[in-house]
């Protein structure tokens, strides 16, 4: 199961994510609310772990977000908020649960089982087709499964990233993706590389799914991402 953890404690954050993982989950930590919105938004997480409060963005603020875009992934705030008004507000946003600071680790693993098996129950009761395991889109036809792409019917070979980047531009089609969101969808757990390195996979990826006489699927929004469509 994959988890973000969005904290700007790094004190905090650390130990959690070392904790988490020897739990057995794949945990990505941001240190900022407009990093933790980027990774948020690529819709690769299970669970999303908010702080309250951050620098840039808010955990309330990316749970908004989130929510206005249709993303249902389960969200567990961490915040030293007490009040009634405050979990109000904090469940008002869109959030499932709430856990105030400091916590006793026992109950925040106990937490986090039990949203996990949520999310698990909702992906089995018809959650799959929000994340299709096959996506068609004019004469593109992807097989998540198995990682093959078809176009007319004919196989088309796609290295690894070229693969995720095509899934991520299919399951958001006539959206805005911003560099950073695709940026950080492609490279989670990696370094970022330059940004001349996503230009050269868009291109390489245009060769395999566009046709010489129309124009682009991926269209270039300059100065912000890319639209697919």
């Amino acid at each position: 199961m994959h988890i973000l953890l969005v904290d700007d404690e790094v004190e905090l954050a650390d130990p959690l994510q070392r904790i988490l993982t020897n739990q057995g989950y794949k945990v990505d930590v941001a240190h900022s609310g407009d990093r933790g919105l980027a990774l948020a938004q690529t819709g690769v997480y299970d669970l999303l772990i908010l702080d309250w409060l951050m620098p840039g963005l808010s955990g309330v603020e990316i749970c908004q977000r989130i929510r206005q875009m249709g993303n249902v992934t389960p969200v567990l705030f961490l915040t030293a908020k007490d009040t009634l008004d405050d979990r109000v507000i904090g469940l008002d946003s869109g959030a499932d649960d709430y856990l105030i600071k400091p916590f006793e680790l026992r109950e925040l693993l106990a937490r986090v089982r039990a949203l996990l098996r949520r999310s698990i129950g909702v992906a089995s009761s018809g959650a799959s087709a929000e994340s299709p395991s096959r996506i068609v889109f004019n004469h593109l036809e992807l097989d998540c499964q198995n990682q093959l792409l078809y176009r007319d019917r004919q196989v088309i070979s796609l290295s690894e990233k070229e693969f995720q980047l095509l899934e991520y531009f299919m399951r958001y089609p006539n959206q805005l993706l911003t560099h950073e969101q695709i940026q950080s969808y492609l490279w989670s757990n990696e370094d970022i590389p330059a940004s001349n390195v996503l230009v050269a996979q868009i291109r390489l990826l245009r060769r395999k799914i566009d046709y010489d006489s129309e124009p682009s699927l991926i269209n270039t929004v300059y100065g912000k991402g890319y639209r697919f469509g």
